[in-house]
Order: C-alpha cells, then structure tokens, then sequence
C-alpha cells in the first residue's frame, strides 16, 4: 500500500526510545506497509534487521558528515515496492487518521503531494502499543500540550514514486529549507498539493540538539543551514502549507482559496522592498545635494527613525496576529474528519 523511509539519528539514549515509538507507530498502519530506514547511523542496523525493516545502509553524506536529500530520495524511490510513498522524519508518530488521510487522498488525484503540520509533545518513555486506547492517550496530550507548529514546519510528505527522483538539488537533510523546496517543486509541476493538517495530528516527540556539535544554534543557522538557504533561493522558492492548492476538511479534498491571499501578500512584499530600495538609489544623490544624508541630519532623525521602526513592527505584529487568526481555520487536527 504505502513505503514510509526516513532517516533516523543514532539509535541511543532519548533518541532510542522516540525512533522506535515512531517506527513502531508506522507498523500499526496498515499490515503491508513497507519501512525504509536510511543511513549506518549507530544502531540503525540492529533496528532494522530486529523489526524486520529494509535498510539502505549507504548514503552520500557531505563533509560534516551530514545526509544528501537527493541520494535519500533517489534511493528511497528507486528501493520501495510501493508505488506511494512517505517521507517522515523519524520522530514523528502517526496514527490511523493518518492512514484515512492517504485513503483519502489516493481517491483524489494519481499525481500530488500531500503534507501537514506538526503537534510538539515531550515524551519520555516508550509508548505501550498493547493498549487499546493508545492512540487516544497520544492524541490527548498533542491537543492537551497545544504545540501546533506553524505552517513551515513540514515532518512527513506523501506522494507518488517517480516524483522527486533525479530532481532533487543538493539541500542536507536535517537542516532547514528543504522542505519549503518539497513543497515548491510539487506547485511549480502544477500537481495538488493538499494539505492535511486539519484531519492529522503527526505528533512530533521533542529532542534536544546534542546530534549537532553547535546544538540548535548549528541546525538553524549554522554553514549547513546557510548553504540550503541558498539553494532554496536559486533552485525553488519560500513555499509553505499556506500556499497549498488543497486541503483535506471534513473527510473530502477541498480547495484552497486562502492560498490566493498568501501568494498576494508575498508579491507585495517583494514589490514594497523592491520599491524602497530603488527609491534609495534614485534619490541618493538629491539627498546628498539637500543635506539630507549628512552625519547631523542622521544622527537628528536617528530618534525618529528608531520610533518609526518600533511603531511599524508593532503594526505588523497587530496585523500578522489578525491574519493568522482568520486563516488558520475552526477545526483541530484529527477531528475533521
């Protein structure tokens, strides 16, 4: 039915116990899932030959040592006997709203791409999959904790094999940016990308950053980080779960009008910084001719300037703050169905 791959982090500690949470939540889906684990990392082998799961053991890695999307991708899709596929971050626990979901959406279209927010919760201790109401307790806490993760932050995508193979830029996994360019390569082929955050609650198991040399300051904003945000601006665009075509409420595939807002509001923001700084450079030497660019005058107007700043972020917060109330929608994940 489906071929789920990730790639998880060395399997100790903390991380041991959320990894096989997730992966023992993937089994529970449907009995002919397949899983796929990626990478040689500590205890990965173990894990899979244990859970019966198929490994690809090798996998380019940059010189930080750190995963390459595209050979991750390639392979996955090369590798799986399923004709759909999810990526998932190996941390993420899914549920049989999940499963609807896919069921769902594989009724709808052949080709799409199909991805959703995440719910944060700590956990500390393995989940007892024997109980009956295992789901329900998850469940519980992810809407009990209130962590829903904003519409960029993207832990699982759904979508047919073919799609992304040889397409791939070199982004590093476990950094940021990839996952807008997912998003963004779907929308430029013109394949739906439906959004299932209403009706899925992916519950992602937090974890500190000690993987990471320079912890969480390194995976946001270190030279990885940096080196995919630059591929994300020459190879794709910011995209996010705002911008998709569709979204799955009420148990049918809806569309996504909201998104017309968003693609707006970013042209105008482009058109407003573009503008701005081209105003700069044509008058600069009028300023300079007035006087206006003189150490006095900045240094008078340095008061203004900083009131005008703080004014202006305060309007922006006041108006972000009403357009995220109106656009996030009534229904919480996993009861819209």
């Amino acid at each position: 039915m489906i071929s789920l791959f990730s790639t998880p982090k060395p399997f100790n500690g903390h991380l041991d116990i959320i990894q096989r949470n997730a992966i023992q939540s993937w089994r529970r889906l449907h009995p002919d899932v397949e899983i796929i684990l990626v990478g040689d990392d500590e205890g990965t082998t173990e894990v899979c030959q244990e859970l019966a799961l198929t490994h690809i053991k090798h996998v380019k890695r940059n010189r930080f040592g750190t995963k390459y999307l595209a050979s991750v991708y390639d392979q996955a899709q090369e590798v799986a006997r399923h004709r759909i596929l999810c990526h998932v971050n190996c941390d993420i626990v899914l549920m049989s709203d999940f499963w609807r979901a896919v069921q769902l959406i594989l009724r709808f279209k052949d080709r799409f791409l199909m991805a959703g927010q995440r719910w944060d919760v700590d956990v500390g201790a393995a989940i007892d999959f024997e109980r009956p109401d295992w789901e329900s307790e998850v469940q519980r806490l992810a809407f009990n904790t209130n962590q829903q993760r904003p519409q960029q932050w993207i832990d699982y995508f759904v979508f047919p094999k073919g799609l992304y193979l040889g397409k791939v830029p070199e982004f590093v996994i476990g950094r940021p940016g990839w996952d807008n360019w997912l998003l963004w390569y779907a929308s430029s082929l013109r394949v739906p990308v439906v959004d299932a955050s209403r009706v899925v609650a992916a519950v992602h198991q937090n974890h500190d950053y000690s993987y990471h040399p320079e912890g969480e300051q390194g995976v946001w904003h270190g030279e990885e980080a940096q080196a995919n945000y630059k591929l994300l601006r020459t190879k794709g665009d910011y995209t996010t779960l705002g911008n998709a075509s569709h979204f799955i409420d009420t148990g049918k595939v809806r569309r996504n009008y909201r998104r017309l807002l968003v693609i707006a509001r970013s042209h105008v923001v482009r058109f407003l910084y573009s503008a701005w700084f081209s105003l700069l450079n044509v008058t600069r030497p009028v300023r300079a001719l007035l006087g206006l660019r003189s150490r006095k005058w900045r240094a008078d107007g340095k008061r203004r300037v900083e009131q005008a700043v703080v004014l202006g972020c305060v309007a922006v917060a006041i108006l972000w703050w009403i357009w995220e109330v109106f656009s996030r929608g009534e229904v919480p994940p996993g009861r819209g169905w």
